[in-house]
């Protein structure tokens, strides 16, 4: 039996990247996704790549609680219930300091970021403990959640990512002796739009080599992630709550430096944009 046989989710932010590659590993798991993002023609695209009555689409702003549980709303309506809420959707600010950063673009990245990971775990919640259905919330962590990842010239992101783990612990607390599962997931270095803009900003040219030999170096594909995610929706977090589980821990990130001399000399590093 498939690890999410019967099972439905909700991935916000999963028309591309690391959303889209655990919406795919969600549906060889036997799952129903809900594909959600905030342009419609996204939505509409990325529904065609899923085998029929898999995946699902909805037209979503996570900065907007309305919005979000109108999501949660159309996707029971559809599939009868849900089981898994998982908050990936995520900006980052461009690549600036505080006083050369745009106030509107910074508050921009909070309300995605962090209010929408508050608003999903708030609806889906909501709905887990009125249904009284076992329930799993996953939210995504990232630079800037770990003890020592500072993220100068993107402190919007990092900003929200590190209090991002700091709502799902307290959230974890709030409902340990209920049916709800509040995690954390970390998916690693990923390329994605986030860290592949097209255009650089003056600061980021400087910076970018040392940028692209990190990203050589600990870029990894999503699919990692999204195994990690499949686990997590799993029985195997049945009872469990407060969970972390990163794609690119002590031990990976070690394994992966140690290798990155051999993957460039046999040109095998993977330079994808997902």
């Amino acid at each position: 039996m498939k690890q999410l046989e019967n099972r439905v989710a909700i991935i916000t932010g999963s028309t591309k990247g690391i959303g889209r590659a655990i919406a795919r590993e969600f549906v060889r798991e036997g799952a129903k996704v809900v594909i959600t993002s905030s342009r419609r023609e996204n939505v509409e695209a990325a529904v065609r790549e899923f085998p029929d009555g898999s995946a699902f689409g909805h037209v979503c702003d996570v900065s907007s609680y309305a919005s979000v549980e109108e999501l949660v709303e159309a996707a029971v309506r559809r599939f009868g219930a849900i089981d898994c809420f998982i908050n990936n959707a995520g900006i980052s600010d461009p690549f600036t300091s505080v006083c050369d950063s745009d106030p509107e673009v910074w508050a921009r990245v909070i309300d995605t970021n962090l209010k929408g990971t508050y608003n999903g775990s708030r609806a889906a919640a909501r709905y887990f403990l009125s249904s009284g259905r076992r329930g799993k919330i996953i939210n995504m962590a990232g630079s800037g959640t770990d003890k020592g990842s500072n993220t100068p010239f993107i402190s919007a992101y990092g900003s929200t990512k590190a209090a991002i783990a700091r709502f799902t612990f307290a959230m974890a607390e709030e409902y340990r002796k209920t049916n709800l599962s509040v995690m954390l997931l970390h998916p690693g270095l990923v390329r994605t739009e986030i860290n592949s803009p097209e255009h650089p900003t003056p600061e980021l040219q400087k910076q970018l080599g040392t940028f692209n030999v990190i990203l050589d170096i600990f870029a990894q594909s999503p699919e990692r992630a999204a195994s990690y995610a499949v686990k997590m929706a799993s029985p195997w977090s049945d009872g469990k709550t407060g969970l972390y589980l990163s794609a690119l821990d002590g031990k990976r990130k070690k394994m992966m430096l140690l290798s990155y001399p051999f993957r460039k000399l046999l040109n095998r590093i993977d330079r994808q944009t997902y």
